[in-house]
């Protein structure tokens, strides 16, 4: 019988997750299927107990739905410090919530040979992927500052991993000077996402050689900051890496098999260069 996963979110049509997800199933031989299902905040309960009654194998959650569901299961240790849930495992009746955002990036971030201890990381936002990020940069031992359009957030957020270790929070006016200090940046923001993929929050002339600029966002695959970060020859990282390592640890947890990443990644890429 298969058994089926699926991602919930609202909206949740964009998403690649299905993709990466079925490739790896198909690559391995697995009779699975991965699917997408529009599910609103009031509805997220009976969903996931409805998922569960059925059969389901595991679930991802994305936007508006990590956050509420942390209320729903029993999170682990690291959903609950992130405050934040997008992975969701049917273990022997109970329901466990688990965030893989974190160590997705932080595993793009090592695949491509970044040294993360003791790096100065600037990260651009402090919304909800910038939490996972942010809190396991610093379990890692990077010294992270966190730039944001509202700096109280961007203080709160500093503030809610500093017995971790080194984390600070700040404005976005002192840009410039911000990036010039760090060795890695990673953009948590929407900023450059389609269909706006003109902007960009920095630029080539802050920037310089030797960097590492990572953006999460991956469509498209080539964003104007990593664009930018070309011209000043600077390391870049596009958003797909982080997107199928967060999918392999999902993969993982759920199955207890290792996924093939380099079957994901070019599964995702395949579909983005078609665009």
């Amino acid at each position: 019988m298969k058994t089926i996963y699926a991602v919930f979110g609202d909206p949740v049509g964009h998403s690649l997750s299905p993709v990466m997800h079925n490739a790896a199933f198909e690559a391995l031989g697995m009779d699975c299927e991965y699917h997408t299902f529009r599910v609103t905040k009031d509805d997220l309960k009976a969903a996931i107990h409805g998922a569960k009654a059925m059969g389901f194998g595991g679930l991802n959650l994305t936007i508006p739905l990590k956050e509420i569901a942390l209320r729903l299961v029993e999170p682990d240790p690291i959903a609950k410090a992130i405050g934040a849930v997008n992975t969701i495992e049917f273990s022997k009746g109970s329901i466990i919530g688990h965030n893989t955002d974190g160590i997705g990036a932080v595993h793009a971030l090592r695949s491509s040979g970044v040294v993360i201890r003791d790096s100065n990381v600037l990260v651009l936002g402090a919304g909800g992927a910038a939490r996972a990020v942010v809190y396991q940069l610093v379990q890692d031992g990077a010294r992270v500052t966190i730039a944001n359009r509202t700096i109280e957030r961007a203080e709160k957020l500093a503030d809610n991993v500093s017995s971790l270790g080194t984390a600070r929070g700040t404005g976005l006016e002192d840009l410039p000077g911000l990036v010039e200090q760090s060795h890695i940046i990673i953009n948590t923001t929407s900023v450059g996402m389609h269909p706006d993929t003109g902007q960009t929050l920095i630029t080539s002339d802050m920037m310089h050689s030797g960097q590492v600029i990572f953006d999460l966002v991956y469509n498209p695959l080539q964003t104007r900051l990593l664009e930018e970060a070309k011209k000043a020859g600077a390391i870049t990282i596009d958003g797909v890496k982080m997107l199928v390592h967060q999918g392999a640890r999902s993969f993982r947890i759920w199955t207890g098999v290792e996924p093939p990443p380099n079957v994901m990644e070019r599964s995702v890429k395949d579909v983005l260069e078609k665009q």
